[in-house]
């Protein structure tokens, strides 16, 4: 355990619980960095085995449709719009639990149940949409928006990897959670930018 500190020290002294040593703040246990180095591993194969598929497979033209919308490319946009909304509450809720959000000091019982459905609807809401963006169009590199369309939906789904490996595994450093979170936030961000924003903007708010 990391002793008090009594004034000997010109600064306060940093101590691997692991072992019982002292360490520079930077410095990370060989176990928690295999363990992290894992993870991302694991989900940067994730990000590259969908590259790859939608490289090699010969786009369809056509995967999904929902009666009442005018094509795929509508319907594509109101659900990725419905998953960013979705990624709203959850960032929302995430910062009333970590008591980030002025004048909520105290997070509600229900917060956290909040916080994982609407984590869950998210990616659930964008599942249709990596299907039929791997399926009937391929990874495209035809524009920069669409290349960079691609790049995200790869991150997006490695880091969302990440962040379920991460709550399932005890011992990750507790800034796990916060920056790969962030990241897949980000990515969907990206994604409705670049796909529904864009869709929206040209075509105007039509279903």
């Amino acid at each position: 355990m990391t002793e008090p500190y009594d004034g000997r020290y010109e600064e306060e002294p940093t101590v691997d619980i692991s072992y019982g040593r002292g360490t520079s703040r930077m410095e990370v246990p060989p176990a928690t960095g295999r363990r992290i180095f894992v993870l991302f591993a694991i989900g940067s194969l994730v990000s590259v085995a969908l590259g790859v598929y939608g490289s090699l497979h010969e786009p369809q033209s056509v995967a999904i449709n929902v009666a009442g919308f005018s094509g795929p490319q509508a319907v594509k946009a109101w659900l990725t719009t419905l998953a960013f909304v979705l990624a709203l509450v959850q960032l929302w809720s995430a910062l009333v639990m970590w008591g980030r959000m002025p004048g909520m000091r105290t997070a509600p019982s229900w917060i956290s149940g909040l916080h994982r459905w609407s984590g869950r609807l998210a990616v659930i809401t964008t599942v249709p949409v990596a299907v039929h963006c791997l399926y009937a169009l391929g990874f495209d590199h035809s524009n920069g928006r669409v290349l960079a369309h691609s790049l995200l939906g790869c991150l997006f789904y490695g880091m969302f990897v990440v962040k379920m490996l991460s709550l399932s595994r005890s011992g990750t450093p507790k800034w796990t959670l916060p920056v790969v979170g962030g990241v897949v936030f980000a990515a969907l961000t990206g994604l409705w930018v670049t796909a529904s924003l864009w869709f929206f903007t040209t075509s105007g708010l039509k279903f």
